[in-house]
């Protein structure tokens, strides 16, 4: 089925523009925006072609448990910008997360994963996989010596993100894959703080991308989503048996508002990786924060990797401040523009302490062996200028707005 007018192609077009164009399938009707389709069924012209449908003889939509016309164009713009072969939509992040893994691993089955993952990611690399007689082994990402000992003997998959949340550690998936791949192990990589835009997992060896589109892809704080994005093969024998009979579908309402997205999806992340940019470079000058946290700053450890890796920077800058908790808090609470929240990729800037959120429920050991610590911030930047993002941080307490703080 052709998704873009002749002579569009979307092998063809940059990102820019499969953001806007990619997928669209029109109705009779030769609508302007993507039409929403909110139907559960769909009916056949007679029995004979039901049959055929369950059969698999032809190809059509049967329920939209299986597949939507709106949740296909959503996905096959997705592709478009990722360069993938094909792709799946589910109902929210980590249901991504969860079904691609599921879609790969089978009981005796062995999972090579970095320590460095989000809170719901590592517990079900540590807590729900093992349940199914999955052998799990978390290592330090960073370590390519650990990933060459963990990998010498045989795994099925690999799962990493990077840049890491909130540590904001860079993975060489280059390496890593290489290592994968000689193990007998397909690499699946949570993409979300890199968005689509800004690394290409595929291009440098991961075999499976999975996003919340939640994050930066909805970018307006509105709906849940998740995709899964790969290879044919594995969609087509992996996922799709695996989301048909689990159902962890994604609502056609929900892909309606992520394709809408899509569209100014790089306008929004150029925008707010610029002024993650500056923002970062403005807290390295600040009385009070130990450690400035940014890919992009010279002072990241993994800088060059960062650069040879990525586009940009990305939209999230972590910080860590001196006087732990209370003072993390106090900081936090003195905030008036940039408001508290889990959330991240917004139009609006948010903050939030991993310590005592995202990352609550790993402990306090978990956290240590991976370095967040009570002291440490994460901002998600927005839309909004940055001078007056900056303004807002001073005058809460950092740098020289200290004697000024509103509390």
């Amino acid at each position: 089925m052709s998704r873009l007018p002749d002579p569009l192609h979307a092998d063809t077009l940059h990102a820019d523009t499969a953001a806007v164009h990619g997928g669209i399938q029109r109705s009779q009707f030769e609508e302007t925006a993507e039409a929403l389709y909110l139907t559960s069924g769909y009916v056949y012209g007679s029995a004979e072609e039901a049959a055929e449908a369950f059969d698999g003889a032809c190809e059509r939509y049967i329920y939209s448990r299986y597949g939507n016309p709106t949740v296909q164009m959503f996905i096959d713009r997705l592709c478009a910008i990722e360069g993938a072969e094909a792709g799946a939509a589910t109902a929210s992040g980590m249901s991504a997360v969860f079904t691609a893994l599921l879609g790969l691993l089978r009981k005796g089955d062995r999972l090579v994963g970095s320590r460095a993952l989000f809170g719901s990611c590592a517990h079900i690399c540590s807590h729900i996989l093992p349940r199914y007689g999955i052998e799990t082994e978390l290592i330090d990402g960073n370590d390519l010596a650990a990933w060459e000992q963990a990998l010498a003997r045989p795994a099925k998959a690999v799962f990493l993100e990077t840049p890491t949340n909130p540590q904001l550690d860079i993975i060489d998936l280059k390496a890593v894959s290489a290592l994968a791949h000689a193990a007998g192990a397909e690499v699946v990589i949570d993409n979300v703080f890199a968005t689509p835009l800004l690394q290409k997992p595929l291009e440098l060896g991961a075999d499976i991308v999975v996003y919340s589109a939640t994050k930066h892809i909805d970018g307006q704080g509105r709906c849940l989503g998740g995709a899964i994005l790969g290879s044919r093969q594995f969609c087509d024998e992996a996922l799709q048996p695996f989301i048909r009979h689990t159902g962890p579908s994604m609502s056609p309402f929900n892909a309606w508002i992520l394709l809408k997205g899509l569209e100014t999806l790089v306008v929004r992340v150029e925008r707010q990786c610029r002024t993650a940019m500056e923002v970062a470079r403005w807290l390295e000058g600040q009385a009070g924060v130990r450690r400035v946290i940014y890919p992009f700053l010279d002072s990241h450890p993994q800088a060059a990797l960062a650069r040879r890796q990525m586009r940009a920077g990305g939209t999230v800058v972590t910080f860590e401040i001196e006087g732990g908790r209370p003072e993390a808090f106090a900081l936090l609470n003195a905030l008036r523009l940039i408001p508290i929240s889990n959330n991240l990729g917004d139009a609006k800037s948010l903050a939030t302490h991993p310590a005592s959120t995202t990352h609550h429920r790993i402990g306090a050991e978990g956290r240590a062996a991976v370095g967040i610590g009570e002291d440490m911030i994460r901002l998600s930047l927005g839309l909004e200028h940055p001078e007056d993002l900056i303004r807002d941080l001073n005058r809460a307490g950092v740098g020289n707005g200290a004697d000024h703080r509103e509390v």
